[in-house]
């Protein structure tokens, strides 16, 4: 598997699965400013929709977006617990996590990274601050956000989390995911994959 990746993306929930599997695998870099990889190859012709994530599987074939790649890799090792099994009511409680994530969350923040009138971005902020009022309410009652064991959802959670301190969004309003926060950053895949993909020094 290769999986293509930009830094400060939401490629890095992905990068956080595969290394929580222990599967191997290939990463390579894009470029998202001139849709091309690092060995200058067009991303387009690689995922036409030009952004990232996007898994090339051993067959050859090519899976993108988050809730679907987080799904397929954590199902390439059961035995990890990354996923509950299909036809479980805890797999469609991740789902609805991996769902959540990023439609209220990964899309709230994405707002705040592009210009645009300050009363449009202060509407994103008051509309994230309402779903991240959700997300405290879970993380009081567990310790991951689809319950207590680390799961695909939580990889893509910790990515979502880690913009709001570019992006000046102050979390101390929700001790719960910020204490989360500080704890899912320091498990060993997290780092690895932050290291690997230039968010942060070994």
């Amino acid at each position: 598997m290769k999986l293509y990746y930009a830094t400060g993306t939401c490629s890095l929930a992905p990068h956080i699965v595969l290394l929580e599997t222990g599967l191997p695998f290939d990463t390579e870099k894009v470029s998202l400013a001139t849709k091309k990889t690092a060995g200058d190859v067009d991303y387009f012709s690689i995922n036409p929709k030009g952004y990232v994530p996007a898994l090339q599987l051993d067959n050859g074939e090519i899976l993108t977006e988050v809730p679907a790649v987080v799904q397929y890799i954590a199902d390439l090792a059961p035995e990890k617990q990354l996923a509950p099994a299909f036809g479980t009511m805890e797999r469609y409680r991740l789902i609805e996590w991996l769902n959540f994530i990023s439609t209220e969350l990964h899309k709230g923040f994405g707002v705040l990274f592009h210009p645009g009138p300050e009363e449009t971005k202060q509407a994103a902020r008051e509309l994230l601050a309402a779903r991240l009022a959700i997300v405290e309410k879970q993380l009081q009652r567990h310790e991951h956000i689809a319950g207590n064991q680390f799961s695909a959802a939580d990889a893509y959670l910790i990515t979502v989390l880690g913009w709001a301190r570019p992006l000046k969004f102050d979390l101390a309003r929700w001790p719960a995911a910020q204490a989360y926060q500080q704890r899912v950053s320091s498990r060993s895949t997290v780092h690895a994959a932050m290291v690997a993909q230039g968010l942060i020094k070994e």
